[in-house]
């Protein structure tokens, strides 16, 4: 008999942790391949994590609602010496005992932001198994809580370790002045301290004027984390360009009744902006990167994250990985089967992963333009808005005039530290361009 390490998968290129939400095994349970053993969330995706191998589940290490470190051991499992023998090879979830890297170098591992204070103490061997997952450190860090007063936190994790649920369910409930919070912190949060509204009392919080209280879902509060990373993360500039689409949108009015008889599938406005998008990519390849320190990272696939609004409110964004091998036909397809698997809870992991760029229509809700923020660790975001039918000046061989056109206008937020305003009003700009010379006699 060998015992495989069950490790929490890797789910993206951003995405260093995972909440488990349930287990569908048990200690002693048998499980085949390719059975659920649980199911896990991120702030991008939820999903089920299934067995390679046959085998038996002997030990099972966090409990539903731990936040665990991705490449930490969560489950191990009995199974036959052939068995391991023939599948070791082929383990991207499960890897022999003696591959794992002890549990607590992941959990110890922290982000660069996080204070000194709270570096040390969790590279320092306490002795005591105290370790904070990174994700906790920060919220510490950012509510102003001391490494001190973090250690009298009661935790419900595995081995009494504090969980995210357990400081936030701290934070909410403090009562007493915390201790005074870093000037970094107050600075990256002064909304946390003005315009709230609220009085505190020696027995909670009161909320003055007639209020709904509505407490965030945990994917909202993963969006929000994930958010304010980002804003911390990069220094956004946003630049703006209209376009004349009218070519484009006569030919889709045009063609899209005889293109869903022969595909079976609608052709949105979503393939036609990604087709674009692709081209100036090509062009300025430094759009499609990330930063890593001070190396930035070309990156030579173009994923194409689309931003999709769920039915509850939440957002994902799921990717179409190496867009630029796909035709337009290719494109829609992978469009519309991403945005129903997402809307229906069907995206798989691999769905969000790997994203190179992001692209969001808020022209679906009716938006003229919007300030998007970057999908860390991109470094762009494009934002379109709703086509409307405009007056515009136009020139023509008999001089300008002016003619009813559809327009629309196109936003991206870039970083700052690798993309300077020349580059980014420059790729917004040939993106205009790019839709504006849209062939009105193409064939598909």
């Amino acid at each position: 008999m060998s015992i495989i390490n069950m490790t929490m998968p890797k789910m993206g290129e951003s995405i260093m942790e995972a909440t488990i939400l349930r287990w569908h095994k048990k200690p002693g349970d048998h499980v085949k391949t390719d059975e659920t053993v649980l199911e896990i969330a991120t702030d991008k995706v939820d999903s089920e994590v299934p067995s390679i191998v046959d085998g038996e589940i002997t030990e099972i290490l966090f409990k539903e609602n731990d936040v665990v470190p991705v490449g930490a051991v969560i489950a191990r499992i009995s199974t036959s010496d052939i068995q391991a023998d023939d599948e070791e090879e082929d383990l991207p979830l499960l890897v022999p005992d003696e591959e794992v890297p002890e549990q607590h170098e992941e959990v110890k591992e922290v982000p660069a932001h996080v204070q000194d204070e709270y570096a040390e103490q969790v590279t320092a061997d306490t002795g005591d198994n105290k370790f904070y997952s990174p994700l906790v450190l920060t919220i510490a860090r950012n509510e102003g809580i001391s490494m001190a007063e973090l250690e009298q936190i009661p935790g419900t994790g595995l081995e009494g370790r504090v969980t995210k649920k357990d400081i936030l369910n701290y934070v909410q409930h403090r009562t007493s002045a915390p201790a005074q919070k870093p000037a970094s912190a107050e600075i990256q949060h002064p909304a946390a301290e003005m315009g709230r509204g609220i009085l505190a009392t020696s027995g909670g919080v009161n909320y003055a004027g007639n209020v709904e209280i509505i407490e965030m879902d945990r994917m909202r509060r993963l969006i929000a984390d994930h958010m304010v990373n980002s804003k911390r993360t990069s220094p956004h500039v946003t630049s703006f360009s209209e376009a004349d689409v009218t070519n484009m949108v006569n030919w889709r009015n045009r063609i899209k009744k005889e293109f869903e008889k022969r595909e079976e599938e609608k052709l949105t406005f979503t393939p036609l902006f990604i087709e674009a998008i692709i081209k100036c990519i090509k062009r300025f390849p430094l759009i499609n990167s990330s930063v890593e320190g001070t190396k930035i990272i070309i990156k030579k696939d173009i994923n194409i994250g689309m931003a999709t609004a769920l039915p509850n409110g939440n957002l994902i964004v799921p990717v179409i990985r190496n867009a630029d091998m796909l035709n337009l036909t290719g494109l829609t397809k992978r469009v519309n089967h991403l945005a129903n698997a997402a809307r229906n809870n069907k995206l798989s992991p691999d769905d969000t992963r790997d994203g190179t760029f992001t692209f969001t229509n808020v022209g679906t809700f009716g938006s003229l333009m919007g300030t998007p923020i970057i999908n860390q660790p991109q470094v762009a975001i494009l934002a379109t808005g709703v086509i409307k039918k405009r007056p515009v000046v136009i020139e023509t061989a008999q001089g300008d005039s002016i003619a009813i056109r559809y327009m629309m206008y196109l936003s991206m937020s870039y970083d700052h530290r690798i993309v300077d305003g020349s580059l980014g009003a420059t790729f917004v700009t040939a993106l205009a361009h790019e839709l504006e010379q849209f062939n009105p006699d193409r064939e598909i």
